[in-house]
């Protein structure tokens, strides 16, 4: 059974991050947890807080969140009436981060799917300030969908790789799970100015090969000194349908996620983005 966790602000990113999760695992025996961690919002309005105790505010925010999670749990049964799909919902005092780990660990949960900016909605940023938290520190792979972004089948997945790091067994199944139902086509891309691979890249390829082996995998190299700018220009030239990348210490990712805004790196992805996280689980 996959295990779905949804955060959600209630915004128009956050119902399409929905539509399309749904839509992704519609073959599939599912659960789906919808979430909303609420703190930030009992100290957001300022106003509120002068008029009224704080445990007053609290119980105005707790109320409107679980009604809000009752209007989402009806949107989609109303658009997925999908008798292999559970949903559930969440209501928390407590941070984003802290409550999508928390849920993680006690559901075991396989994906975080969430809207790649929420309520506020900053055009300059590729991911908003609570998806990059959720990209950075939540230890489960995270599929992020950006705003406006109409589900349509996946066919063709982007994986760029230096192959220099063990992946996780688990995540890799994900991977192949989701590619499965739709015969998607994985790209490996190997960005590098050299055709070479140390023996220690060789056999982290041949685990890849050998757990992706219900997949259609493309191997191909890049010659580039510049990764973020090759990764986009494969993406625009190849009808990508998914990025997929790993986050890990020193990876192509971490060096994305760390700078002081993604859009410094002209990474602008207008395709769904899914980041595995190389930590050890259960």
């Amino acid at each position: 059974m996959r295990k779905i966790l949804i955060p959600t602000d209630f915004s128009e990113n956050a119902i399409n991050a929905i539509q399309y999760a749904v839509e992704l695992f519609k073959y599939e025996i599912s659960e789906f947890y919808f979430m909303h961690a609420y703190q930030d919002d009992i100290y957001a309005d300022e106003d509120l807080l002068d008029q009224e105790s704080l445990d007053n505010v609290t119980a105005i925010i707790s109320k409107n969140s679980e009604e809000k999670l009752k209007s989402t749990l009806k949107f989609t049964h109303s658009v997925s009436p999908n008798p292999r799909h559970t949903y559930h919902s969440i209501s928390s005092n407590n941070l984003l981060v802290d409550e999508a780990n928390k849920i993680v660990d006690e559901q075991n949960i396989d994906i975080v799917v969430m809207g790649t900016r929420g309520k506020t909605n900053d055009r300059k940023l590729t991911f908003g300030s609570h998806t990059l938290q959720v990209l950075k520190y939540v230890q489960c792979p995270v599929l992020a969908i950006p705003e406006n972004y109409k589900y349509s089948q996946p066919r063709h997945i982007l994986f760029p790789t230096d192959y220099m790091i063990p992946y996780k067994r688990r995540e890799l199944k994900l991977l192949c799970e989701i590619a499965v139902p739709f015969r998607a086509v994985i790209d490996m891309l190997y960005i590098s100015t050299s055709n070479k691979l140390s023996l220690r890249q060789k056999d982290n390829m041949a685990f890849i090969e050998r757990e992706l082996c219900k997949n259609t995998i493309n191997f191909k190299i890049e010659n580039s000194k510049h990764i973020i700018n090759a990764i986009y220009k494969y993406i625009t030239e190849n009808n990508t349908d998914i990025l997929v990348m790993v986050n890990t210490r020193y990876s192509f990712l971490e060096s994305m996620l760390y700078q002081s805004t993604i859009d410094e790196l002209s990474l602008n992805l207008n395709i769904p983005f899914l980041a595995l996280q190389n930590m050890r689980r259960s």
